[in-house]
């Protein structure tokens, strides 16, 4: 588990494909890594990896094949600054929102503008994804935990404060950027417990019958 907050930014060092996945080099920067162990959990660019060596600059972790192709790791070169955080602890200030590091989707950065002294950007995400997003909850993206300011449809704004665009990968930020995107775990698992014993169903899942037959949907004048 991780908190969205970015404790130091990386850089990928090396990329060595293996049998149809890939080990990724990371040069972890100020990260403290004095205490990690073999086998830790670091989020790089909000991807939970499992530390399998440490390098004088570093460590290195194994992508699977299936989060290479979930996520935005394998288009990354050497050189590309990533968000990173290791995996909290029980006296780990939790100063964003619970984070797993399982990437939910891909979001696009649509629009980017000054607001005042911060930016404020405009991402659309899957479709799938649009409706665990909510106006003043939370999210994570690349790792960052951020409040969506407003949303339209599978659109979000989010608004970035100076500080998190010095110390994230955040003010790299142009229309057209791939992202990570985590949605709130809290509505994801709400989701999942309204369907009661429908999720042990296939193909059960929650649809606008599923919410009129138990009390969601308005009534018709």
């Amino acid at each position: 588990m991780f908190t969205g907050i970015i404790q130091a930014l990386g850089r990928i060092e090396g990329q060595q494909a293996r049998g149809g996945d890939v080990r990724l080099a990371i040069d972890a920067g100020t990260l403290d890594l004095s205490r990690a162990q073999l086998g830790d959990s670091i989020a790089v660019n909000g991807v939970c990896l499992t530390a399998i060596e440490f390098t004088p600059r570093g460590f290195a972790a194994d992508v699977s094949a299936e989060t290479l192709n979930r996520t935005t790791l394998g288009n990354l070169q050497p050189g590309a600054a990533v968000n990173l955080e290791q995996a909290l602890t029980p006296s780990t200030p939790l100063g964003g929102h619970l984070v797993s590091g399982h990437v939910d989707g891909l979001g696009e950065v649509l629009e980017r503008r000054a607001d005042a002294r911060s930016e404020r950007m405009r991402i659309a995400a899957p479709a799938q994804l649009a409706r665990y997003i909510a106006e003043k909850g939370s999210i994570c993206i690349d790792g960052v935990s951020l409040t969506v300011n407003g949303v339209d449809g599978a659109e979000f704004d989010i608004n970035v404060v100076p500080h998190t665009l010095r110390v994230t990968t955040l003010g790299e930020y142009r229309p057209g950027r791939r992202v990570n995107l985590e949605v709130d775990q809290i509505a994801r698992y709400l989701e999942r417990l309204m369907l009661g014993e429908r999720a042990a169903q296939k193909g059960g899942g929650i649809s606008e019958t599923f919410l009129r037959e138990h009390g969601f949907g308005g009534s018709k004048s």
